[in-house]
């Protein structure tokens, strides 16, 4: 079993609180997760925020190529969320990993440390999925500069 792990830290232009939101309320999540080619469609994001809950994203390319992405929360706060992708727990021959986001909230801007340890992953599956989620943060970014900007109101 090959294992690899990175970290990415980026600072955004918003609150920890915009910041977990854009990470866990499926509207949100839907408008920055996966590569610029693909789409992710609200209504295919799964979302149970809670140690041992589901999270589920379906991404969908040109000629109804789809692809879905899966894993398990383990730990939501303010602050901080675990999550896995696939099962590191038993992965098979299947690559997994733990994710883990760390927010740091100070002077209008929240400095973001992503942390990934993923199993059945060599060095250069670790290298491509640390360069997707560079584009995914890209997205991010984007998508909170633009939420910023707009009135949110509170779902009932």
């Amino acid at each position: 079993m090959q294992t690899a792990e990175y970290e990415i830290t980026r600072t955004f232009a918003a609150t920890a609180d915009q910041v977990l939101a854009a990470w866990t309320q499926p509207q949100r999540f839907a408008r920055w997760f996966g590569p610029r080619i693909f789409t992710t469609p609200a209504d295919r994001v799964v979302m149970d925020v809670r140690p041992g809950g589901v999270w589920s994203a379906t991404l969908v390319g040109e000629e109804g190529f789809e692809v879905t992405l899966h894993g398990v929360y383990r730990e939501i706060s303010a602050n901080r969320l675990v999550f896995t992708t696939g099962d590191p727990d038993n992965p098979g021959d299947a690559p997994a990993s733990v994710a883990t986001l760390t927010l740091e909230d100070g002077d209008g801007a929240t400095t973001m440390r992503f942390h990934q340890f993923g199993v059945n992953t060599d060095q250069d599956h670790a290298d491509q999925a640390r360069a997707g989620w560079q584009e995914f943060f890209d997205r991010l970014a984007e998508h909170l500069q633009t939420s910023s900007k707009v009135s949110v109101r509170p779902s009932a």
